[in-house]
């Protein structure tokens, strides 16, 4: 099986690409309320909005997911690279934010998970997205996972 590829360097061309190429998913899928972008290698996607935590910029990321009850669980891997993605610092900072999964957007408040969640957890996200566990054999620090807990609905 292929490994997947490394995250490209912060102001390569890979990451300009890759850049334009999430602003492009963020629309189609804010566009048709999740009919185009919702899944992404089989595994649903939502969108996570947040903001900068130095900028002060809005931005929105779209995630693979995992329902969980009514909580989402997300993984802070960025493909296994040394240092954490932004969002998950930009959450750390200003936890609570809103998310879209298909149509419907809904006020979240983020948190780590525990160690025992996390035990619980990776099992299931792992058998919805295997790279995750590459992501994780390829890196020293430990990839987080992070519990969207439910706030009230937003209309979309």
């Amino acid at each position: 099986m292929l490994s997947p590829p490394p995250v490209p360097a912060p102001g390569s061309l890979g990451a300009r690409a890759l850049n334009v190429l999430t602003r492009l998913h963020v629309a189609a899928y804010r566009r048709t309320g999740g009919r185009i972008g919702r899944k992404l290698s089989g595994a649903p996607v939502l969108l996570l909005d947040h903001v900068g935590r130095r900028s002060g910029t809005r931005r929105t990321t779209p995630l693979l997911y995992l329902a969980n009850g009514e909580d989402l669980v997300v993984v802070g891997s960025r493909g296994g690279s040394k240092a954490p993605p932004a969002w998950w610092l930009n959450l750390e900072a200003s936890p609570r934010t809103t998310v879209q999964v298909g149509p419907r957007r809904r006020e979240v408040l983020a948190r780590t998970a525990s160690p025992d969640e996390k035990a619980r957890l990776w099992p299931r996200l792992v058998e919805s997205y295997s790279d995750y566990q590459t992501y994780q054999d390829r890196t020293e620090r430990e990839i987080p996972v992070m519990i969207l807990e439910p706030g009230s609905a937003l209309p979309a």
